[in-house]
């Protein structure tokens, strides 16, 4: 079965790229490099910045810890052919995905996908990687953050899904909830949720692999509505709650409460 993988260039699609390549035919990769866009910056958004570099620190220092533990295992991509874009859905990587010809495209960390690549011929589709458990959290920036602030431990985890044009809302291939001993440092979180996404994603392309006509397709609206999360919501008073959270992780782990939280939401086995 042949692969291309989309994703960006962040350290732990690097280390996905990896992965993949060291146990499935890997043919391509096509990296989106998109540019940062100049922001006005409004008294809000300065205030909101200087709050970042200090109070809320942590927060971003425990992602760019994540990043580094990948670049330390993980420097560069594999040594495959790769495109690089600007925009993951440009003629330039349509025409790539086109030559290389594909069974199945894997997405993780890029733009939306619309028409232009949905409406290739993949013969076994496209599928996509969400750090969060849908249908119950989706959006971003970060669903694991979202979790914690939220005060919503036992929803964090993982979904591989069927692609739409939607956010996260495509049929769901399989989920699975990241699993805690109550002792991790958000960092330690971070990784957690990333090493369990990237073995998730190769279960199931394994399984698509093995017997892809009984790979599993569930629509999201037959578990439950869930909530998406937008970026411009991710504001200090939800970033004071995860540090505040963050405190409860151990006792809550060790409590019952935990146990029977985890049976609340409704995931979606991979057939392994």
């Amino acid at each position: 079965m042949k692969i291309v993988l989309l994703c960006s260039g962040n350290q732990n699609q690097i280390a996905l790229a990896n992965k993949i390549a060291s146990d499935f035919n890997l043919a391509g990769i096509i990296v989106e490099t998109r540019e940062k866009k100049r922001e006005s910056l409004s008294l809000g958004k300065i205030f909101e910045k200087f709050l970042d570099r200090t109070i809320f620190y942590s927060i971003g220092k425990a992602w760019r810890e994540m990043l580094q533990y990948y670049k330390n295992s993980y420097p560069t991509f594999p040594a495959i052919e790769k495109k690089e874009v600007k925009k993951i859905n440009s003629l330039e990587a349509v025409e790539f995905i086109q030559r290389l010809k594909p069974d199945l495209l894997m997405v993780s960390g890029t733009s939306i996908l619309k028409k232009e690549i949905l409406s290739l011929s993949i013969p076994k589709g496209i599928a996509n990687l969400h750090t969060g458990l849908s249908p119950y959290v989706k959006g971003g920036p970060n669903c694991t953050n979202w979790c914690l602030a939220k005060n919503k431990f036992y929803l964090i985890g993982n979904t591989i899904m069927w692609i739409d044009a939607g956010i996260d809302s495509g049929n769901i291939i399989s989920s699975e909830q990241t699993f805690f001993d109550g002792n991790e440092t958000l960092k330690d979180v971070h990784i957690k949720v990333m090493e369990h996404a990237h073995n998730l994603y190769c279960r199931v392309v394994k399984q698509i692999e093995k017997d892809f006509e009984n790979s599993a397709s569930v629509n999201q609206s037959s578990i439950s509505k869930g909530i998406t999360y937008y970026s411009k919501q991710w504001n200090w008073k939800n970033k004071l709650r995860l540090l505040q959270n963050l405190r409860k992780l151990n006792n809550y782990i060790h409590s019952k409460k935990y146990v029977n939280d985890l049976q609340i939401p409704v995931t979606i086995n991979v057939k392994n």
